[in-house]
């Protein structure tokens, strides 16, 4: 689970880079991502600054393909990471998406993902995202409701086409994670009740415009442990199994994603022991099945650099001092640990500053909320205004969320592909913050 306070040592700068094999320290260059130095990106666009790692994409899909084999469709779930630089990676290297919105789908649309390799996901679709969808040939739909069901087959009955959809079932299976991004719990807003799927997707083969070609299944976010997924994969074979000796066809188990990373010290989800639990519970089935990962990703290819803009010393509750390390980087940039109380590794990017001896610190942006922090009690060296630092393991659900709060403008985001590196959006102006805002003129 995510914690802002764990409990434990925490890892050293050097336990956190030998984990990521992408960062490396140089004597001279300092902090450096693939081959290049991260310094010279933030002196060219300032800070804070988004960086993600081209190879490290590279590198983690090839690994997950290579556990999941050619049988298992990979549909990346956008949401993690929408910027089409992102998608464009991906997608070159075979993978589908997992979109959650008309946007999203939009999105992967522009960086060349076929619609029919994409998934539609989520509660809430719309009329007007239902039918863009659905004329434009999209994979399959995971219909989250009966009454979904009944949207998505007016809208397709009126464009005079067919659906394809997946039943996403709610297996009441705790992933033991994070309450926040659980999703596979009865009182969790997702998916269609145990007790009522095997009528429901009765009810859709009988529908016209409807295609009914499987299930879907998704539990949460950010696990680590497979006895949660092989439970919910356990429960869902043998919704299978029941559907198949009704008479119905079932082709499809679309398995979600959820797979966890190494943030601090938590075990990352091996994709190998994932393989493994799919193929013992859903292998002798015949499915075509697929997998939605976002986090597992994305997640460790990604950093935000921020740089110090002073350290206030001050006077802790207990009457000794207290170290606040002020960034320039906030919540509104990455809102993970004011969200979701989440720890990330933060790293000098000063070769001489990684080594010089720590004091506990606690980690805090400009914004007017006190739970603007990123760390607390965090061991770092003493740090000089201007002094800069990277935040690991930001590429997923850092810069997707981040906002304008404190009419403060999105930071720019660089992609580093080997020894190069470019801008894939430029930081936004202050003036662009109104440039859509009118005043009406009887104020």
């Amino acid at each position: 689970m995510d914690a802002i306070t764990p409990i434990g040592p925490d890892p050293d700068f050097a336990e956190l880079l030998a984990a990521r094999p992408g960062l490396s320290l140089h004597a001279q260059d300092g902090l450096v991502l693939e081959d290049v130095p991260l310094s010279a990106i933030a002196d060219a666009l300032g800070t804070p600054c988004w960086v993600i790692s081209a190879g490290t994409l590279r590198a983690r899909y090839a690994r997950l393909r290579a556990a999941l084999g050619d049988d298992v469709a990979i549909h990346y779930a956008v949401k993690a990471n929408d910027h089409l630089a992102v998608l464009r990676i991906l997608g070159a290297e075979g993978a589908g998406a997992d979109v959650v919105s008309g946007g999203e789908f939009a999105r992967a649309r522009q960086a060349g993902m076929a619609p029919g390799a994409c998934v539609f996901s989520g509660v809430g679709k719309t009329r007007e995202e239902l039918e863009t969808a659905i004329a434009a040939g999209i994979g399959q739909i995971n219909v989250e409701s009966a009454e979904e069901l009944a949207r998505i087959d007016a809208v397709a009955a009126a464009l005079g086409l067919v659906a394809r959809i997946a039943l996403r079932v709610n297996p009441d299976v705790d992933a033991g994670t994070h309450a926040k991004i659980t999703t596979g719990l009865a009182e969790n807003k997702f998916g269609i009740a145990w007790q009522q799927a095997a009528g429901l997707y009765a009810h859709a083969a009988g529908l016209a415009s409807l295609r009914p070609v499987g299930l879907a299944v998704h539990i949460g976010s950010q696990i680590g442990r497979m006895a949660p997924f092989r439970d919910a994969f356990a429960r869902v074979a043998g919704l299978v199994r029941g559907l198949r000796a009704a008479g119905q066809s079932v082709d499809v188990v679309d398995c979600g994603g959820g797979l966890g990373i190494t943030y601090r010290d938590e075990t990352e989800a091996d994709p190998a022991a994932f393989a493994g639990a799919l193929r013992a519970t859903l292998g002798d089935l015949g499915l075509h099945l697929a997998i939605e990962p976002g986090r597992w990703l994305v997640a460790p290819a990604g950093l935000l650099l921020t740089s110090v803009v002073l350290v206030k010393q001050a006077t802790g509750p207990d009457g000794l001092g207290q170290r606040f390390v002020v960034l320039d980087a906030a919540m509104n940039d990455l809102v993970r640990p004011a969200m979701y109380d989440a720890w990330h590794g933060i790293v000098p990017l000063s070769a001489s500053d990684a080594v010089g001896p720590c004091s506990l610190a606690d980690v805090v942006g400009p914004v007017c909320e006190s739970s603007d922090t990123f760390a607390r009690s965090r061991a770092l060296p003493a740090l000089a205004p201007d002094a800069r630092v990277a935040i690991l393991d930001a590429g997923a659900y850092g810069s997707v969320m981040s906002s304008t709060y404190n009419a403060r403008p999105l930071a720019a985001q660089a992609l580093v592909d080997g020894a190069r590196w470019t801008v894939i959006r430029p930081r936004q102006s202050i003036e662009a913050l109104w440039a859509t805002e009118s005043v009406p003129n009887w104020i």
